[in-house]
């Protein structure tokens, strides 16, 4: 017994499946998680070390240089860079694609291993290393909070009380605070005090170290029990401080009697944040791995909504990104896409098969992707947005299966057999070719899915559902089609007329006998139409992911190096004010001195410094940011000229970083900077798109250096340590102890007092306290003067190589990879010096990466569906003739790309491939049909011919019903370029499927064309 026969004859487990699919898929819908894009793991963590007082150069040599040769010894890395700044290294390290996230926690715990094992060799002074293996954490409900008028402390303790709150909530994995005031507790003598009484400012440090320093006090013994014994408390208050004493010259005296003791925020804080211009602090909240963000978020909200009678008044809480609330505004409107696609499906099927035919595919392809939600929350894959436009990417495929089993029933049954022989007869005749052919459209994506990059992390949803959704409309298509045509269709009486000698029918016949009559001329046109296809198609925009449909931009700035955080805070200061006379604003975040916490997977925060400025700026629409973006452009850059000021928006998928780069590795950094200067001429010299050109090791830095004079100062006792930590207490003020207030640890620092004023006149006003003099010695008496030098103080490093990227924006209406191609041969021709390299990174790295990890896995797959297909026929003809068509489906897309002016993106490869898929499928289910016609006897041509002819509507209605249902989609700007692309190319498709394959055939088998038309003549 044939299966479709099996299904109407044991109806009962039909309808366990289909009830099954019912509601499995509404439990699947209630239960799976939600989020806006696929988690991919990002596999990089971050290694930190301190090194003060040093140059950059000393901490690129002395820091970073062993860590990397220790951390380089793992096998896992792909590759290395450090940032090397005057006292910090930061090393990124990257780990190679083919890891998966799971492996990533054994990984990190060898790299502090090897951290670990290189701390011996590095200098005095320096570390310890720090190891951030959380880099990649989203905090994806992230506000702002602003409250005016409370004194710092209060904003700490408020920002701590919500931290606290907020980690109780169910789901929620970590709160992350930013922002917060930057306080201390200075401790300024008074010089001529100081130099009188012979109190050096070690001393001082000394004494508040110890006063408040945590100490072991031992243990007694007592009726066989161990009490332990508290030390005494430390300073708990300012007063406190300043009621210090301190021994001199066999006297007591109180720090109060010679010094200034005070609490106040720094006036060059590491971070600046404002929200609408008022200064704010945010609060990050991450949810759990697995979790729905749609439930977390909620039940953050609900939480703040609980606390909110006990937050002062005047405390705001501002959104900055709320991921929940995007998610479920999302998954709410790919749903409504989708059940209008459906809708058009079914309508369509109405109209050119009649209710009947719509009522039975229109139920299949439901339960095909309500069964497809069970199977998808079975398998743990969240509904977001790559895995809801699976169901619609498969659309074409899902329907074509129920079409063909429902159309080929509907005739027989017209033709008077049963439902249960028409049954067996039509599954018997396509489920085997339906299932190949389903297989090979599967076998398209699985190239993409099973990329071990981020981008086949970031899409294997879109393999797996697709996977899904196909297998079950073939098993749909062969048990619950068929039963559903049991009750809905209607036996005719057998003397109904021939099923295609309709009007089309016939017309399409007769157009099909003149293209096998001429078919060498039909071939040579399909060549030329080719040819003329591919070159349109390289005049295609090309795109690796596109922008988001989130009406987010950013806006980058950059003051020369050596510029203050306020100075870049002033600024912003200025955007800020133009911007809040904008109606289309809805809110502008600033983040000044670095990034904002990571708010989504795609957002890679810049790398902290203080002549970095960000806004994170978002409008009412998605069409108010292009105007918005030009108009800000041209005020930027002409109202701060002195600063690189740029926008950017938000993308979708993993990727960032400049659309352009070229890096340049050698050892000397003059050299390097040379051929940045050289590429960045070239670059502007060969197209007029390139904007913002920059380099990553931004500009030298102006260095103020004493010239210490060893003999002098030897004589005084004066050692080069002493004279720096001078200096240092006349300007910045050197650390003396913490100051604990609850869970704060506010530093104690002391410092002479003018160290904020202006330049550095006062320097050799200063004295330096002699221990083996027991005097304080003046500094001018132990250097020769103060000298200005240049140099570089923000080193980049990759794989352990000095490197610089020179870096470059392009226009908003421009294209990366167009832009790209024009300057690429000019940057090629330089010529490098012996030991230096040049690469090329930006988009032009990704998508190249992207595509060589698919091409590594697409000759598997293709060699599957290759030999699929010829399995199915069992020779190697008529495989061959559904190939030739899978290169001319380019054509339609070409002419759909350029004929809307979209870019062919990643997304619009993803739709290339699943029109393959269709295409291959359709050519498979054809050349089948036209093998059986002629085992029945009929001639040659005529079988080519009839079997075609029956093949018409199913081809017609798969392609009409897919390329309606894409509508909604064209208003979606990350699946736009890919509904044009399967819109498209499936109109062209269907014209290979129908007359271009016949053709083919007829040419693969001239010996039998031969004999049939001498047989006729």
């Amino acid at each position: 017994m044939s299966i479709a026969r099996g299904a109407i004859d044991r109806s009962l487990l039909t309808w366990m499946l289909m009830i099954g699919c019912i509601l499995g898929g509404l439990w699947g819908f209630a239960t799976m998680g939600r989020l806006e894009d696929p988690a991919f793991t990002i596999k990089s963590a971050v290694v930190f070390t301190q090194y003060p007082g040093a140059s950059a150069d000393q901490v690129a040599t002395e820091v970073s240089e062993p860590l990397e040769s220790a951390i380089q010894q793992m096998s896992e890395i792909d590759y290395i860079t450090s940032s090397n700044k005057p006292g910090t290294s930061r090393i990124t390290v990257q780990i190679q694609s083919t890891y998966d996230g799971s492996e990533l926690p054994q990984i990190w715990d060898k790299l502090r291993k090897e951290v670990s094992d290189a701390q011996n060799q590095l200098p005095s002074g320096a570390g310890p290393s720090q190891v951030n293996d959380s880099f990649g954490d989203v905090y994806g409900i992230f506000y702002a909070v602003t409250a005016p008028g409370f004194s710092d402390a209060e904003i700490h303790e408020l920002g701590e009380y919500l931290r606290r709150e907020l980690l109780t909530v169910e789901g929620v994995a970590d709160v992350a605070l930013a922002g917060l005031p930057e306080e201390r507790i200075f401790v300024e003598p008074d010089k001529a005090l100081i130099k009188n009484l012979g109190i050096s400012p070690g001393a001082i440090a000394q004494a508040i170290s110890n006063s408040n320093a945590v100490s072991d006090a031992g243990s007694v013994s007592q009726s066989g029990q161990e009490i332990r014994i508290d030390a005494p408390e430390g300073s708990g208050t300012v007063d406190d401080i300043r009621g210090l004493t301190i021994g001199v010259q066999g006297e007591v005296i109180e720090i109060t009697d010679f010094a200034r003791v005070y609490r106040e925020r720094v006036a060059d804080p590491s971070t600046i944040i404002r929200f609408d211009g008022e200064e704010a602090f945010t609060l990050g909240v991450s949810g759990r791995q697995g979790e729905n963000i749609v439930d977390v978020g909620r039940a953050v909200d609900a939480q703040l909504d609980a606390l909110q009678p006990d937050i002062p008044l005047g405390v705001e809480l501002h959104p900055i990104y709320q991921q929940h609330v995007v998610v479920d505004e999302a998954s709410t409107s790919f749903l409504i896409n989708l059940a209008m696609s459906v809708g058009i499906v079914v309508l369509v099927l109405a109209v050119f098969m009649g209710w009947r035919s719509a009522v039975v595919v229109g139920s299949t392809l439901l339960l095909t992707v309500v069964g497809t939600l069970f199977f998808m929350a079975l398998g743990d894959l969240q509904m977001q947005r790559i895995s809801l436009g699976a169901l619609i990417i498969a659309m074409g495929m899902l329907v074509d299966n129920a079409i063909v089993v429902a159309e080929g029933m509907q005739g027989d049954m017209d033709q008077g057999k049963s439902s249960r022989e028409a049954a067996e007869d039509v599954a018997g005749k396509t489920q085997i070719p339906l299932l190949g052919a389903t297989v090979i459209g599967i076998m398209a994506f699985a190239g993409i899915g099973l990329s071990p990059d981020a981008t086949g992390e970031f899409l294997f949803s879109l393999f797996a559902v697709i996977g899904i959704s196909l297998l079950l409309s073939w098993v749909l298509a062969i048990t619950a089609t068929p039963l559903l045509a049991h009750y809905v269709f209607r036996q005719g009486s057998g003397e109904a007329g021939d099923p295609y000698g309709g009007p089309v029918f016939r017309a399409y016949g007769a157009v099909l006998r003149g293209a096998l009559r001429v078919r060498w001329l039909v071939i040579a046109a399909l060549l030329a139409l080719t040819v003329v296809c591919y070159w349109g198609f390289g005049q295609v925009k090309q795109q690796f992911f596109p922008d988001s449909n989130t009406p987010i931009f950013y806006v980058h700035y950059k003051l020369p190096q050596g510029a203050s955080i306020n100075a870049t805070a002033e600024d912003m200061a200025l955007v800020e004010d133009w911007l809040s006379e904008r109606d289309e604003i809805v809110s502008v975040a600033t983040f000044v001195g670095g990034g904002a916490t990571r708010f989504m997977l795609t957002y890679s925060p810049e790398e902290a410094l203080p002549t970095y400025g960000h806004l994170v700026i978002r409008t009412e629409t998605l069409e108010d940011i292009p105007p918005l973006r030009d108009d800000l452009e041209r005020f930027g850059r002409t109202q701060l000229p002195e600063g690189e000021f740029r926008t950017e928006r938000l993308a979708f998928g993993p990727g960032g970083g400049s659309p352009i780069a070229v890096r340049f590795s050698g050892s000397d950094a003059d050299v390097l900077r040379a051929l940045a200067k050289e590429a960045a001429d070239r670059m502007q010299a060969a197209t007029d798109d390139v904007q913002d050109l920059r380099t990553d090791w931004r500009e030298r830095e102006l260095v103020l250096k004493p010239d210490y004079a060893d003999e002098r100062a030897q004589t005084a006792g004066v050692a080069r340590e002493d004279l720096a930590n001078a200096l240092l207490t006349a300007t910045d003020g050197a650390r003396a102890g913490v100051y604990r207030e609850n869970d704060r640890l506010i530093p104690i620092l002391v410092r002479m007092p003018g160290a904020t004023q202006p330049g550095a006149a006062h320097l050799i006003d200063q004295v330096v306290y002699s221990d083996a003099a027991q005097a304080f010695i003046p500094v001018e008496q132990i250097i020769n003067g103060f000298d200005f030098g240049i140099e570089d103080t923000l080193i980049q490093r990759r794989d352990r190589v000095s490197t610089i990227t020179v870096e470059a924006g392009i226009p908003a209406d421009m294209n990366a990879s167009a832009v790209f191609n024009t300057l690429r041969a000019d940057i090629e021709a330089m010529e490098l010096p012996d030991g230096y390299t040049m690469e090329w990174g930006g988009e032009y790295e990704s998508s190249t990466e992207a595509q060589e990890s698919l091409g590594k896995q697409l000759p598997l797959s293709l060699i599957i569906m290759v030999v699929i297909s010829i399995l199915l026929f069992g020779r190697l003809r008529q495989p061959l003739i559904v190939w030739l068509l899978v290169p001319m489906a380019v054509n339609g897309v070409a002419i759909g790309l350029l004929g809307t002016g979209l870019p062919f993106s990643f997304t619009a490869l993803l739709g290339l491939l699943s029109l393959s898929g269709m295409l291959i499928k359709n050519g498979i289910v054809l050349v089948e049909e036209i093998d059986l016609t002629r085992a029945e006897g009929v001639a040659f041509r005529d079988a080519i011919v009839r079997a075609s002819t029956s093949r018409l509507r199913p081809v017609v209605l798969a392609a009409v019903t897919t390329i309606l249902g894409m509508i909604p989609l064209l208003w979606d700007a990350f699946f736009a370029s890919m509904a044009v692309t399967i819109m498209g190319g499936l109109g062209f498709a269907s014209i290979l499927t129908l007359i271009a394959a016949p053709v083919f055939y007829s040419l693969m088998f001239p010996k039998a064309d031969r004999e049939a038309r001498e047989a006729a003549a």
